[in-house]
């Protein structure tokens, strides 16, 4: 793991910080689902669930970054990181439940459009806006430096609450000046969608680690060339990377040396290591020179059912 990685994994400061976003989400979060309830707005109540959901995903990614500090093990030998994916998970399909019961919901409201009190929709939709750019600007220097899956989702969680309270603002302004009740499931639906786009992003980004996929911005075409423009590397096969968590990457191959360089495998390696940190980010590599070509079918060269 490079040093940088393991600093924003056990950094007590980003998960302080997560703690004391999720604490202040939490506050508002109870006061629009009291004022959605007395104003009879199901785009508050969505607007509340939108913030439910991002005091969910503040308080995964504490626990998920808490718990992968924990050390490795005979059993955990990459440790406990893969805990962060798995909270990812489970907070994506949580926003897709809660998108999908607001949807229904918008759609029965539609048909037969509510009253709704718009004045209380307008204040406590500005408090719910007042405090996600509070808790934005509080993440930021953390959201800024990790790759951590989480923390990003987290961090984006926010922004799309965010886009979702200036709308609800929006919206009590339109109802308090029109009469238009409608426009209340309207905005619920959006921000339905804006909770599904985002459950897709990050069980996608989520899932495609699971499956051990290249991690995104790495091209093994780009690895693979970087890595036989070295002097002593004839060609490069069998070559994998893959995501042990979202901002620790592992990769393994096979090194094929030019003869007059198989007894400088140690220099060789260390030029091999120092290429894939500093260019892809890379800190857990393991090689298999050779020093000759694998022969076709060779079942040391090729992963076979």
């Amino acid at each position: 793991m490079d040093k940088d990685s393991k600093n924003t994994m056990d950094s007590p400061a980003i998960r302080n910080h997560l703690k004391v976003a999720a604490w202040l989400t939490f506050f508002v979060l109870c006061i629009e689902v009291v004022g959605g309830i007395l104003a009879n707005s199901l785009a508050l109540l969505s607007d509340a669930a939108h913030m439910f959901t991002d005091v969910f995903s503040l308080t995964l990614s504490w626990f998920a970054l808490k718990i992968a500090c924990l050390p490795t093990n005979e059993e955990k030998t990459y440790g406990y990181h893969r805990i962060e994916i798995l909270a990812a998970i489970i907070n994506g399909l949580v926003l897709a439940l809660i998108a999908c019961g607001i949807f229904y919901e918008a759609i029965q409201r539609y048909q037969n459009p509510p009253t709704v009190n718009s004045g209380m929709v307008i204040i406590v939709a500005a408090l719910g806006l007042t405090t996600n750019l509070i808790v934005i600007y509080y993440l930021k220097d953390s959201f800024r430096h990790t790759h951590d899956l989480n923390l990003r989702g987290a961090f984006f969680h926010i922004l799309g609450d965010t886009i979702a309270s200036v709308g609800v603002l929006i919206g009590g302004g339109i109802i308090w000046l029109t009469g238009w009740f409608v426009v209340d499931p309207l905005l619920a639906a959006g921000i339905a969608l804006l909770l599904l786009w985002g459950a897709w992003n990050i069980l996608a980004d989520a899932l495609h680690i699971l499956l051990e996929g290249v991690p995104k911005g790495v091209s093994i075409a780009e690895v693979k060339r970087e890595l036989t423009a070295l002097p002593a590397i004839r060609d490069i096969h069998e070559l994998h990377i893959w995501s042990i968590c979202s901002n620790i990457y592992a990769l393994s191959t096979h090194a094929l040396l030019h003869d007059n360089k198989a007894s400088q495998f140690e220099s060789v390696l260390k030029d091999i290591k120092e290429l894939l940190k500093s260019r892809f980010n890379i800190t857990h590599s393991t090689i298999q020179f050779e020093t000759r070509p694998c022969e076709k079918n060779d079942t040391l060269c090729d992963i076979r059912h």
